[in-house]
């Protein structure tokens, strides 16, 4: 009996000692998150804090949206243009690298988006602040998995975009 409360309280100490050695996930996320911005901004050319993002969800793909936070600010609203250009002949070519070296990881759905490519059309939309890349997908897996990307960016970017289709 007592070998088994000795058993039972180095198992309790222990979970106790792991338990204080480890950083809060807060702590851990805000940094994931510090770091992703940091990225995206080098790679996008253009700063978040000057601009919004969106990641919108439809019944046939979805949309990314971006756009500047200040009507006259040009110089943000041509460099989001230029970016999402980019994207769209990037994404169509099955290129999704951007996305990966923004997150530090591949995002969930690009596998799918690639092997499936035949069947997503990714169309630019110059908007009045900024740009949006239109997706529309032709069947269900890719469309599933445009969904899966556009809810990952949406949660990623805190956004707060709804993650459901309309």
């Amino acid at each position: 009996m007592d070998v088994r409360l000795n058993i039972l309280a180095f198992a309790a100490t222990s979970l106790a000692l792991a338990t204080q050695n480890q950083s809060p996930t807060p702590d851990k996320s805000a940094e994931h998150h510090c770091e992703m911005l940091q990225r995206g901004d080098q790679t996008m050319g253009f700063s978040h804090e000057k601009t919004t993002h969106h990641f919108l969800l439809y019944k046939d793909g979805g949309a990314i949206e971006v756009s500047a936070n200040d009507a006259s600010d040009t110089v943000s609203r041509d460099e989001i243009r230029e970016h999402l250009r980019r994207i769209t002949k990037m994404f169509s070519a099955g290129d999704f690298n951007v996305p990966a070296f923004v997150h530090g990881e591949n995002p969930p759905g690009t596998e799918i988006m690639k092997s499936r490519a035949d069947k997503i059309a990714y169309h630019f939309e110059e908007t009045e602040r900024g740009a949006r890349v239109r997706i529309t997908a032709a069947d269900r897996e890719a469309l599933q998995a445009v969904h899966l990307f556009l809810q990952y960016q949406s949660t990623e970017h805190h956004t707060g975009d709804s993650v459901e289709a309309h």
